[in-house]
């Protein structure tokens, strides 16, 4: 996998912390994120730790109730949905380069 994209298919370099180093991406600290304040990500947790996949696309559950629970707020019903989408087309694509 690509290091900038996390399990979810979030794109960390987009993120506003990760170009200014205050973030190394989902990656990088194995989950424990920032904004998870000091916890592992839920995603990350079910994913690595608890099922070992290397993201979220090996789960026959993709997209599953943690995706929604951990909706950001800022997005709407449709941005959401477009939001899902966008990350699982992240991680087709990174697995189609990877194989």
């Amino acid at each position: 996998m690509n290091k900038e994209i996390s399990v979810c298919g979030s794109n960390c370099s987009k993120c506003y912390c990760f170009e200014q180093k205050m973030c190394q991406g989902c990656n990088a600290c194995c989950g424990v994120v920032f904004h998870c304040h000091g916890n592992e990500c839920p995603i990350y947790h079910c994913s690595v730790t608890k099922h070992h996949f290397k993201s979220c696309l090996e789960c026959d559950k993709i997209p599953c109730d943690i995706w929604k629970r951990t909706r950001d707020p800022k997005f709407s019903d449709e941005e959401f949905e477009k939001n899902i989408n966008d990350r699982i087309n992240l991680l087709k694509e990174q697995y189609i380069a990877n194989h």
